[in-house]
């Protein structure tokens, strides 16, 4: 049974997904923790319904980012996590404690990546005159949103699409592509690194699709 760490600031729609296709026998996981810089956020409530641990560390009472960070990780470590998944994580992690654990860490970008890092990625794909968008799930490095991407879903963008309406339309494909690649991994498919993707034993030359 893969053991599955969530990083989450928000509301948990991802958490959701995964908390759902466990449920439904779908998912051979178990969620070991969820983990917040947010006290209020969506996805500690959900977890504490769902009977998952909850822990909220305030980036407040550290003196740096770093120090933040090392006391985070030393929770998430201590949850016995195989694999460490980024749900709407919003902070940059420190280098010194993405490095050590690059081969078990994902994460879930709104974006065809290597298209719009970082914010607002519905609207600057609007902005762009894209015909298409999407999500990806990547390796977690030391560097925003620029690890191998593993797996990507594209959907059309529409005519008089907004950035909500795209955003809306896009969500439950997110998910499904979340829940897909923790799948990959529980089933012992896919294994990576900061610099190569592994599928079926087969290096990787682009993104799988999950579509």
């Amino acid at each position: 049974m893969l053991r599955v760490a969530v990083l989450a600031s928000g509301r948990g729609s991802n958490l959701r997904a995964l908390v759902d296709a466990i449920g439904r026998g779908e998912l051979a996981a178990c969620i070991v923790g969820v983990f917040s810089d947010k006290a209020a956020s969506g996805a500690l409530a959900l977890a504490r319904a769902a009977g998952i641990a909850a822990i909220h560390v305030d980036p407040k009472t550290f003196p740096s980012r770093l120090d933040f960070d090392r006391a985070l990780f030393e929770h998430v470590d201590a949850s016995g996590a195989d694999l460490i998944v980024c749900a709407g994580f919003m902070r940059i992690l420190s280098p010194e404690v993405v490095a050590p654990r690059v081969a078990r860490m994902i994460n879930i970008h709104p974006s065809l990546l290597p298209n719009y890092p970082g914010l607002h990625t519905h609207q600057r794909a609007l902005d762009a005159g894209d015909r298409d968008h999407g999500a990806s799930v990547h390796v977690v490095i030391p560097a925003l949103d620029a690890g191998p991407v593993i797996a990507q879903t594209r959907i059309a963008i529409a005519p008089g699409d907004t950035a909500e309406s795209l955003a809306a339309r896009l969500l439950p494909r997110e998910h499904a592509l979340l829940v897909q690649v923790v799948r990959w991994c529980s089933e012992g498919r896919l294994r990576f690194d900061a610099e190569r993707v592994v599928f079926d034993e087969r290096h990787l030359t682009g993104p799988l699709s999950a579509d």
